[in-house]
């Protein structure tokens, strides 16, 4: 029978990474298989030479911004015309190679596939108010595999960005607006608001357990259309 796919997506510093950890040992309590995928490393399209040129060209400095050495990140934040031609074309080439990392990944013996980040990750990184933008999106969001469950972790830039310093605070309330506006646009994500940590951790393992009870009953995975 095919796997459940739940995805994370949000400001870098929402928590993603803390929140699939927890998801995944309580799933593994109760017995069930999880596969994690990341979506840079695993989906992405050429992304060592993806990474490779924003150093290169923008300088862009590598690693993880963490409270004791922030960093200075070039890369989705660098905004010009030509990116952003470039952006829609890669977005539309990973979308392409999901569909194969899903299939092979449904082949293994997981229960649930989690990806932390997803297409919807890539869609916020686009100028959502042009007309042309919203197409593509809707185009790309009826073209990937639908996650069952799709959670979008919303936080407050500024605590973002005091966990993880690796974009501008300003830059980070664009993504926040930006996540928002797909959010609303889409009308498929599960939006998971900026409550205190354990808070939100229940939050998600309750809409998780619950799509997984609804998952369970008699029929229902004949008659997903996510797989």
């Amino acid at each position: 029978m095919p796997p459940l796919i739940i995805t994370f997506s949000g400001l870098d510093g929402a928590g993603k990474t803390t929140h699939i950890n927890t998801l995944c040992a309580a799933l593994r309590e109760h017995g069930l298989r999880t596969r994690v995928l990341a979506f840079w490393d695993d989906v992405v399209v050429f992304s060592r030479y993806r990474e490779g040129f924003v150093h290169r060209v923008y300088g862009s400095e590598r690693g993880v911004g963490t409270p004791g050495r922030p960093v200075e990140r070039r890369d989705k934040n660098v905004r010009r015309w030509y990116l952003t031609i470039a952006r829609h074309l890669m977005y539309a080439a990973d979308a392409i190679h999901l569909r194969r990392v899903l299939r092979r990944a449904a082949a293994s013996q997981a229960d649930v596939i989690i990806f932390d980040r997803y297409a919807y990750d890539q869609m916020a990184n686009l100028p959502l108010r042009s007309r042309a933008s919203q197409y593509f999106v809707r185009w790309l969001a009826r073209f990937v595999p639908r996650p069952h469950l799709a959670f979008l972790l919303d936080a407050d830039p500024g605590a973002a960005v005091a966990r993880k310093p690796e974009y501008p605070l300003a830059f980070m309330h664009q993504c926040r607006t930006s996540y928002h506006e797909l959010a609303g646009l889409l009308g498929s994500l599960t939006v998971i608001p900026p409550l205190p940590l354990e808070a939100a951790k229940k939050c998600v393992l309750q809409h998780a357990f619950h799509l997984i009870s609804r998952w369970n009953a008699p029929g229902a995975r004949s008659s997903t259309s996510a797989a």
